[in-house]
């Protein structure tokens, strides 16, 4: 009763200095056993998140910046290749033009030995017609001064070889 008594007169907007005591002291430890234990362990995990999240981001940045690089190199050895290309398809047109030249002199010089060879061989059959006409033409004006004159003059022609020195007078008229 003395409890009800006391609750009677209790003002319920200030409360009982046994209720505040105990409050504080249950805050006290409350705050102690937070400090003590908990906020650093919620302070370690919070580190270990804030180290994974900058690890994580330092680990992208290398591997974007190897990446980087990498590509640098690819466009480094694409160029290189694309010089060498160009090199090889100059050297390979050298060539060629090369080869061209040497194609075309062995055909000119293959020409002028074809054409010197005909006009050898013109040379030679000229003589050689040369030689069968006066045969011809001699047989034919012996024969014929044999019909004119009535003798046969063939043996004493051949003889005197008549016939080759009016050919042959013929000819240094012709050539002058």
């Amino acid at each position: 009763m003395y409890f009800l008594a006391e609750a009677a007169e209790h003002n319920p907007i200030l409360p009982i200095w046994q209720e505040i005591v105990v409050g504080s002291i249950a805050f006290i430890v409350l705050c102690f056993v937070l400090m003590k234990f908990v906020f650093p362990r919620m302070e370690q995990t919070f580190q270990a998140r804030v180290d994974a999240i900058e690890g994580g981001i330092k680990r992208a940045e290398a591997a974007q910046a190897e990446a980087n690089q990498l590509l640098e190199q690819y466009r480094a050895q694409l160029a290189e290749a694309r010089t060498d290309a160009a090199k090889i398809r100059d050297d390979a047109r050298a060539d060629a033009e090369g080869i061209r030249q040497d194609i075309l002199a062995k055909a000119r010089e293959e020409s002028d030995r074809i054409i010197a060879a005909g006009k050898e061989q013109l040379v030679a059959e000229r003589a050689t017609i040369v030689r069968e006409l006066r045969a011809e033409v001699g047989t034919i004006a012996v024969d014929l001064a044999s019909k004119i004159v009535g003798e046969s003059l063939a043996e004493e022609a051949r003889r005197k070889g008549t016939v080759d020195r009016f050919l042959s007078g013929l000819e240094s008229t012709g050539a002058r």
